[in-house]
């Protein structure tokens, strides 16, 4: 079986097993490591990703694998998690579930543009620069990239 046939086939086991707990898939990755394969299951929701879901899941994912052969016969290891701060914004759903971060991006005119998401749609990002917010399409931006926010301890005195 080619990569990109069992990576289909993987993601039909996959799909519906993340839709009955509201998660999509959002990548599959299939790696090397020595004697086995990694394969790295990767999801998120609008509402973000519970640890709860995730290890509910990855017991009824690895179920529906066990009764496949999308997998073979090599021994392999299955790992779900969440994408992570450092995936890049490329796609309106990524840019809609980072409502409120600090992202960073490439602008079509060769600049940047560093915002708080403001709100996202299926045309563009609103972003918060300097109080103000301003629009771009998706066209007009690269790829987004989330910002690490610490927060400074004056920060959380003042929250209480």
């Amino acid at each position: 079986m080619g990569a990109q046939a069992r990576h289909d086939r993987l993601a039909e086991l996959v799909e519906p097993v993340l839709a009955e707990v509201g998660l999509e898939l959002e990548a599959i990755e299939v790696t090397p490591a020595g004697k086995r394969r990694l394969l790295r299951v990767i999801v998120d929701s609008e509402a973000g990703v519970d640890l709860d879901a995730v290890g509910e899941v990855s017991q009824e994912i690895s179920a529906a694998l066990d009764g496949s052969d999308a997998m073979g016969k090599a021994p392999y290891v299955l790992e779900v998690t969440s994408p992570g701060v450092d995936r890049p914004l490329t796609l309106p759903r990524h840019w809609r579930r980072a409502r409120g971060r600090l992202v960073r991006a490439a602008t079509a005119d060769g600049g940047e543009v560093e915002g708080r998401v403001a709100g996202a749609d299926d045309s563009g990002v609103t972003l918060e620069v300097d109080g103000q917010n301003r629009s771009y399409g998706y066209s007009d931006l690269g790829r987004g990239k989330v910002q690490v926010e610490f927060r400074r301890g004056s920060d959380v005195d003042a929250a209480d």
